[in-house]
């Protein structure tokens, strides 16, 4: 199966979109594929979610289109039926880690401990993302775990900024780094999509 890094292409920006309407989603979307992004997550917490991913690979189709927010077995077979073409998780347990194994997609299982982080190993997963990545330690925690879990690397969201996100990146175990702040919910709220752009293109700098 393709591992999520190999996906991302050298993406080092997994951006998040978090939309009210499919519209509105599509968007956001297409503002961040015209900085030049190829991939993006759309997170499942609104009930308009899987009618966004939908329409932004109907009429982005330059994009990889992938849900996140992925909870349990339930919605983990809504996302793939509506076309997610990678799965994301904020947590891990062994019943979510037993389904996500049998995916036919890139997958990224959330950890926030040692612990997470040894129980996605076991089910196979190198390629994890560190949520909360800011309560759980940060960037520093990040480096610590290294020589411990020599074979995970990661891609920490939750309290990611332009500001920090070197913090990350320059860590050899870290391949990417996600978050919403380059589509600020302000600048949704006024359809600013070219804000979005160039936040987008400053993230990727």
């Amino acid at each position: 199966m393709t591992r999520f890094s190999e996906l991302m292409s050298g993406q080092t920006l997994l951006p998040i979109i978090q939309a009210d309407t499919p519209e509105q989603g599509v968007k956001i979307a297409q503002a961040m594929a015209n900085a030049g992004l190829t991939l993006v997550e759309v997170v499942l917490r609104t009930d308009a979610s899987l009618d966004a991913l939908k329409a932004i690979k109907e009429q982005v189709p330059a994009l990889k289109v992938g849900a996140g927010t992925v909870i349990n077995t339930d919605i983990l077979e809504q996302a793939l039926a509506a076309g997610a073409d990678f799965i994301v998780t904020p947590a891990v347990s062994p019943q979510l880690l037993a389904a996500l194994t049998k995916c036919n997609v890139p997958v990224l299982p959330g950890v926030s401990n040692t612990g997470d982080i040894l129980m996605a190993l076991e089910y196979g997963f190198e390629e994890q993302k560190l949520f909360p990545a800011s309560l759980a330690g940060g960037a520093a925690f990040v480096s610590a775990v290294s020589s411990v879990f020599r074979a995970a690397s990661f891609c920490p969201t939750g309290g990611v900024s332009e500001q920090n996100k070197m913090d990350y990146l320059s860590l050899n175990n870290v391949f990417a780094v996600g978050g919403t702040w380059i589509a600020n919910k302000e600048w949704v709220a006024q359809e600013n999509w070219q804000a979005i752009t160039d936040s987008c293109i400053q993230a990727l700098k």
